[in-house]
């Protein structure tokens, strides 16, 4: 059996980052114009195998124009309810960024610039990014550019760098130690490796098992590179020297063992590592005979004579050591963090500790100052970071940001001083320092934050006795203080803190530091998928399945809810309107003339006026019909004007005093009330013309394209009010032919002209502006025109002196960069007989801006068969090759754009034939056209886009921080779409879909920035578990809480209790059971287990029972744990809860109101870990054994069959009578429930010892696979076949495939997919859910499609440059042992196949050729297996 393995999500979160300066745009501080923000640095972030690349921008606050409806809002907005200033900004994460401890009114002053990220690039790699660090070597010192150094997990290290001709990461080496001795051992798949980078770029190194580095020196002078040529005698091109490992034990030290943490130090000549290890490991139950077991070795790398001397060893350190960070090179040395202090260490071997809670010197003999007695806390899981040379914060797993001071004597440190609270942020995994005062936390579990530090001297009044830092001040009792005592500030605007031990020598007047803390940007993430389930969600008026899944951990956790399509919500419907061919909605207002001339103020892109009219169209009846409604009342619309014809196109003109309205046959110009002003019949003298096919209008010029390829210009002269036929003869010949067109007006001023140095007046062509109402408008815009010709030849002329300045031949072939050829103006006069439409004809082509917080202008191009390419318009460096001077009318004029494709997607096509020109025919057309559009679906929000209509229409939108999406709308078709605020809602969207002509608007609070829109639930609190009651349309969830945990003796007397200051009860997992609505998503009821209990299994089950109709109903069934410390045996109990429908109060919502009624709770000997029915049965686990139960009177259970299985059960699935059982230790066991008599019979099993997390059915057709995944990642398919002679009469499930994903898979679900040949039984569909927040999907594939694209999988792996230099291939193979060839044959890597979609089409060509197919059947094969669901 043949399956696709693709991801439908890519992994979520921060794991690793650097900050580094890596586009040119960092150089020159700004993103190729002066408008734009200044760029301050990079910041490169990953997780898992998905790499992105952001900008810091430092931009003036956005100014919204929406200050009125805002006033107006508020006006509603009872007194003392709104939001405090910079409260909505720092919630919208989640729950509570910032302590709320106490609320202040202090005013703030108005940052002048605010930082915000900007998406850049992202790649999926074919491998595990283990570290990232920046690095600069010799070339840097030309461009100045940072060069970026990649850790994967298989051992490798790569070097990349920013290409700006292909607009991305290059690589310039990659290093592999994958063949070391080190890597063969055994416990290699257990070990990470880890990479730093020395702070001076002199060498790298990578942590290796077994005690080892691998070191990559780099070369940092000509001197150095010029030593090595001579030891070498031939000359070298790369900028690294020979890497070599490093054995710490046999080249270093005898002693250092055990390796736990390792930095590079900076201020030394020579690259000096501090090296934290145990050469003697212990754990808290040994404590008695080995305790401080930890060692610190600051030791010199001498790369030239491989000299490694020791200058510092320190033994002594507590054994829970856990970090290193290194200090500024005026301190010297290292923070050392262990679970319960911190301790620094200086090169003298000096040691100042801080304990932070009473256990410090339980388990340590290090001398420590005593712990302040209300001091608790736990640093496992803390984060480290200096934001100066003396202060740094210890960022706690719960997200609270604690600052440390080192205090000096002299010039040694003399005590380190923990100062309170002073913000809560994310869970970090992450923490670094961009520049002086912006801060980056990373986290993997929610958003990750970039934060303001500013530190302030503010004069502080003590009494004489309080000379020591201040540190006693509670932030809990600052609720109490007064306004003038308020010693913190705005403590919850911006997080504020105050920080700093005081300075100064008299008692009377002293000055503190204080810290303050802001909020500049979050990346938003949702975290691990820990469990999930589809629910019903309404799309519109349909009802749309939607994934909800539990993600995020701690107070980061809730529910994260996924759509395939665009979520929106219908507003109205308006049959009246019409509009199957076309439908415009505009912004007209009554002229008012001065002078002749409608004069308005300069406005922003985005402060357009209200919509007035809405202009439809339809073919039926013919000749069609156009008509032009207002609006009347609040919600009716009022169609004053009717015009026989189909319209074309229709656009405000002359400063949206007039409407000029194209139809198939004439221009004309309207006023605001639909009476005519001119007409201009299309006619060439008395003879008619082809029907006008499209149009592109923008105010004054307009375009028309008639069906036989010939174009007209028109010029609107605003003196008159009229317009008239524009002289095209700089465009060559009156008769060319072009196959599409369109107008562009650049906003922001990319679109730059280069002129040669014959005609400098060329330049400044388009500022001496013709007309006077260009002269009005053209405050920095530039407009331009973009034709396509027939032979595939794309070109932008100048407006309005029509100047060619662009020409590109890539187009036709949509290739990955166009760039201008500078070649002079294409011929394409027409030919005889007429030239027949060809498949990879521009069909529509449109440049629109696209974007959030700022415009970027994109190429959109589709072709006649279907293939949609985006490319995004980018400054291109001045050329300095001239164009062929032999050539005829040599070019004067040269645009400095390129553009550099984003997205590529393939449509399927339905040809009509070329003869059926019927009305019939006419009416069916669909019309796939690009509509660009601006909404505002929330006050803070502004998005341009494009729609993409036709049959699977689109949404194309691009965010901030997610780059450019391509989301499905959802409609089987739309024929028309207009953005529309007739009805004073920038939000609103109006189309005609198979439902006829609607109004919408986008579901509020979804966020686009990632594959799939979602919405983020915050409940701050984690769930384990999920399960979709479809009874009642229920979610019942298992939400993992933390309970103090005391242990118990058989008769019940505590064995321990806290006795000391600081020391308290250890905390322990504990579960609640909560029935959400997934409506308004309350928590209707509830049950809580006991404070040792947890939920392991949790799913909706059906019965036998006597109390319905049918006989069955639906159960919820719940497996538990309970806990009894670490001397007496675990217990379990199963319970079975029912939802029931109670009385609802009026008042509540939702109105329908359910209970959880507890039916059965029984106790067992072991932890319940898998549950599962079975026709009407109950299948449960119960440690070594399976138990079958049924449901007796509603009220017990009663066993029928039981079965031993292997040794900890960790799921359970059923179909029909046919039972899978996985096991963490026995694999997979196949066995069949038989009725009469009751019994349980093994049929197969995996004689193998493999763990297995999760267990599935996998079928299509007749065939059957079982499919399993393990805590590594690698997925298994086995068979069930008693004829192979292998499964010794079918006793052993045989693997056929393994498949390795890297990830842990926590959560599947089995969906069913139909394809268009609908047999009796549908395809399973597998989605599974992994701890790093992707989604992937398993598909099965038929036989003749999996050859395809099995040859083509083979071609990719060997024909394309993969990023990094990385293998796809030994990325997915599974060492095994027992055969000698990988099994990875019976699965595609989706991943790897995903790249032929982006290639140009030439490039797509030469490979299919290679493998004997067609292009076409190929993408045809791609797009149908890879839709989410």
């Amino acid at each position: 059996m043949h399956a696709l393995r693709h991801d439908i999500l890519p992994p979520s979160g921060v794991e690793f980052a650097t900050t580094l300066k890596l586009t040119p745009s960092t150089i020159t501080g700004s993103s190729s114009q002066e408008k734009l923000p200044r760029v301050l640095s990079n910041v490169v972030v990953s997780r898992s195998n998905l790499l992105r690349i952001f900008e810091v921008w430092e931009q003036p606050p956005q100014i919204s124009t929406y200050i009125e409806d805002e006033r107006e809002r508020r006006a509603h907005v009872r007194k003392g309810t709104e939001a405090v200033e910079g409260e909505v900004e720092m919630d919208e994460g989640g729950e509570g960024w910032v302590n709320m401890g106490s609320v202040k009114a202090a005013a703030k002053k108005d940052p002048s610039m605010v930082s915000r990220f900007h998406f850049v690039r992202e790649h999926t790699l074919h491998g595990t990014v283990t570290g990232m660090e920046s690095v600069r070597i010799m070339s840097t010192y030309e461009d100045q550019l940072d060069r970026l150094l990649v850790s994967f997990k298989d051992a490798k290290i790569a070097l990349l760098e920013w290409s700006d001709a292909a607009h991305d990461l290059v690589t310039v080496s990659i290093h592999t130690y994958e063949r070391a001795p080190q890597m063969v051992s055994l416990d290699s798949p257990l070990f990470k490796t880890e990479l730093r980078a020395d702070p001076l770029s002199r060498c790298a190194a990578l942590s290796l098992p077994k005690d080892a580095f691998a070191i990559l020196p780099f070369f940092q002078t000509q001197a150095e590179l010029d030593t090595m040529e001579q030891e070498q005698n031939h000359t070298r091109d790369v900028p690294y020297s020979p890497s070599f490992v490093l054995d710490l034990v046999n080249d270093v030290d005898e002693r250092i063992r055990n390796v736990i943490d390792f930095v590079f130090l900076p201020g030394y000549n020579n690259p000096t590592v501090a090296v934290l290890c145990q050469s003697e490991q212990t754990w808290a139950g040994r404590l008695k005979e080995y305790r401080d077991t930890a060692r610190l070795y600051i030791f010199t790398l001498d790369l030239m004579s491989r000299n490694y001397p020791i200058i510092t060893a320190v033994d002594g350190l507590p054994y829970d050591s856990v970090s290193l960070i290194p200090c500024a090179t005026s301190l010297g040395g290292v923070i050392v963090l262990t679970s319960n202090s911190i301790i620094y260490v200086d090169q003298a071997a000096r040691r100042v500790g801080l304990p932070v809670n009473g256990w410090a010197a339980r388990v340590s003999d290090m001398p420590m100052p005593p712990a302040d007695k209300d001091l608790g806390l736990c640093l496992e899981g803390s984060r480290l970071v200096f934001v100066d040379e003396k202060t740094f914060f210890v960022i706690r797993k719960d997200g609270m940001i604690h600052p440390i001071e080192i205090i000096l004597d002299g010039r040694t440190v003399s005590k380190l001083v923990l100062l309170p609270v002073i913000a809560q942020t994310t869970i970090p995994a992450v923490a670094k320092l961009l520049n002086d005062d912006l801060l980056f936390v990373g986290s993997m579990v929610g958003p990750s934050v970039l934060m303001k530090t500013a530190r302030e001297e503010v004069p502080l009044e003590l009494p004489a006795q309080q000379t020591g830092a201040a540190t006693t001040i509670d932030f809990a009792d600052s609720m109490d203080l007064d306004d003038d005592d308020d010693l913190y500030g705005d403590s919850q605007t911006a997080a504020q803190a105050t920080v700093g031990a005081t300075s100064g020598t008299s008692a009377a007047t002293k000055t503190r530091s204080i810290i303050h803390l802001s909020l500049c940007d979050s990346l938003p993430a949702y975290g691990p998928i820990a469990d999930m389930t589809f629910s019903l969600a309404k799309n519109g008026e349909r009802f749309v399945p939607e994934l909800v899944a539990a993600t995020g951990a701690g107070h980061l956790g809730g529910f994260t809810l996924f759509q395939r399509d665009l979520p929106t919500r219908t507003k109205r419907k308006l049959h009246v309107l019409g509009g199957a061919r076309g439908i415009w909605s505009l912004s007209v207002r009554q002229s008012q003339r001065v002078n002749g001339l409608s004069y308005e103020k300069a406005t922003g892109p985005f402060s357009a006026e209200i919509d007035t009219i809405i202009i439809s169209t339809d073919a039926n009846p013919t000749p069609g019909v156009s008509r032009i409604a207002t609006r009347t009342t609040k919600t009716d619309v009022s169609i004053p004007t009717r015009i026989p014809g189909t319209t074309i196109s229709a656009a405000s003109f002359f400063q949206r005093t007039t409407i000029l309205h194209v139809m198939t046959n004439a221009i004309r110009v309207l006023e605001p009330d639909g009476n005519e002003r001119q007409v201009i019949k299309d006619m060439d003298g008395s003879l008619p013309r082809a029907k006008i096919k499209s149009c592109s209008i923008c105010d004054p010029f307009v375009l028309i394209l008639r069906e036989d390829e010939s174009i007209g210009l028109f010029i609107g002269e605003t003196e008159r009010g009229k317009i008239r036929r524009k002289d095209m003869s700089p465009m060559g010949d009156k008769s060319s032919r072009y196959i599409a067109g369109c107008f562009f007006t650049d906003t922001i001023g990319l679109f730059d002209i280069e002129a040669t140095e014959t005609t400098p007046a060329a330049a400044h062509a388009d500022k001496n502006t013709s007309t006077l109402q260009a002269a009005v408008a053209a405050g920095n815009r530039s407009q331009w025109l973009v034709l396509v010709r027939p032979q595939g030849v794309m070109e932008i002329w100048s407006l309005p002196k029509l100047t060619l300045v662009f020409s590109t031949t890539a187009i036709s072939t949509l290739e990955n960069i166009l760039v201008d050829s500078r070649a002079p103006a294409a011929l394409s006069l027409p030919q005889d007989p007429p030239r027949k439409p060809q498949d990879l004809d521009i069909d529509q082509i449109l440049v629109a801006p696209l974007g959030e917080t700022s415009l970027v202008p994109h190429l959109f191009a589709f072709t006649r068969s279907g293939n949609m390419a985006i490319y995004e318009a980018l400054p291109a460096p001045t050329s300095t090759e001239q164009a062929d001077p032999l050539l005829p009318n040599p070019r004067t004029a040269f645009l400095k754009v390129k553009f550099h494709k984003v997205v590529s997607k393939t449509f399927e096509i339905q040809r009509v034939e070329e003869t059926e020109r019927t009305v019939l025919a006419e009416h069916k057309r669909i019309s796939r056209t690009f509509v660009p559009f601006v909404t505002s679906p929330s006050i803070e929000c502004t998005l341009a886009g494009v729609f993409f209509t036709g049959d699977r229409p689109c949404w194309i939108i691009a965010t901030d921080k997610g780059g450019l999406r391509v989301v499905p709308s959802g409609h089987t078709v739309v024929h028309a779409f207009t953005a529309c605020s007739l009805w004073e809602s920038k939000g609103d969207f109006l189309l005609y879909s198979d439902e006829g002509p609607t109004l919408l608007e986008w579901a509020p609070e979804v966020q686009l920035d990632s594959c799939l829109p979602y919405r983020s639930v915050p409940r701050s609190r984690a769930y384990s578990n999920i399960v979709f009651e479809p009874s009642a349309s229920l979610i019942v969830a298992a939400s993992s809480l933390q309970a103090r945990f005391a242990s118990y003796d058989e008769d019940g007397n505590i064995i321990w209790e806290p006795d000391g200051n600081g020391v308290s009860f250890p905390c322990a997992d504990c579960s609640t059971l909560e029935l959400i609505s997934p409506e308004h998503w309350v928590t209707m009821d509830g049950y809580e287990f006991a404070s040792n209990e947890t939920i392991n299994a949790l799913t909706c089950v059906s019965l036998e029972t006597t109390s319905t109709e049918s006989g069955t109903k639906n159960f919820i069934a719940v497996g538990t744990t309970v806990n009894r410390g670490e001397d007496l045996a675990v217990k379990g109990a199963t319970y079975i809860f029912e939802a029931v429908e109670v009385v609802s109060d009026p008042n509540w919502t939702p109105k329908r109101w359910y209970k959880l009624k507890l039916r059965v709770k029984d106790d067992t000997k072991g932890p319940v870990t898998a549950v599962c029915g079975i026709n009407g049965y109950l299948v449960s686990s119960m440690g070594q054994k399976i138990f079958i139960r049924a449901l007796d009177l509603d009220e017990r259970l009663v066993g029928v069959a039981f079965l031993d299985v292997g040794v900890y059960v960790t799921s359970l699935r059923s179909m029909k009578n046919l039972l899978l059982i996985g096991d963490a230790v026995k694999s997979v066991w196949l066995v069949a429930f038989q009725e009469d008599p009751y019994k349980l019979v093994t049929l197969a099993k995996d004689v193998r010892r493999r763990h297995a997390t999760t267990v599935d059915f996998f079928f299509a057709g007749g065939d059957l696979a079982i499919a399993s995944e393990d805590e590594e990642g690698v997925l298994r398919l086995f068979t069930y076949d008693p004829s192979d002679p292998e499964s010794r009469g079918g006793q052993h499930l045989l693997c056929h495939t393994e498949f390795h994903s890297h990830k842990e898979c926590r959560s599947t679900i089995t969906i069913a997919r139909r394809t268009k040949d609908e047999q009796l039984i549908p395809q399973a569909k597998l989605m599974s859910g992994f701890t790093d927040g992707s989604l992937s999907a398993l598909t099965p594939v038929d036989e003749a499609v999996f050859k395809r694209l099995q040859l083509l999988q083979g071609q990719l792996t060997r024909n394309m440059q993969h990023t990094a230099g990385l293998n796809p291939k030994a990325h997915r193979i599974v060492r095994n042992d027992a055969v000698s060839k990988p099994l990875s044959k019976s699965v595609l890597d989706g991943q790897l196949l995903s790249e032929f979609q982006v290639l140009g089409i030439s490039r797509q060509n030469e490979i299919t050729r290679q493998i004997g197919t067609e292009r076409a059947l190929v993408l045809h094969d791609w797009s149908s297996l890879v839709v989410p669901w």
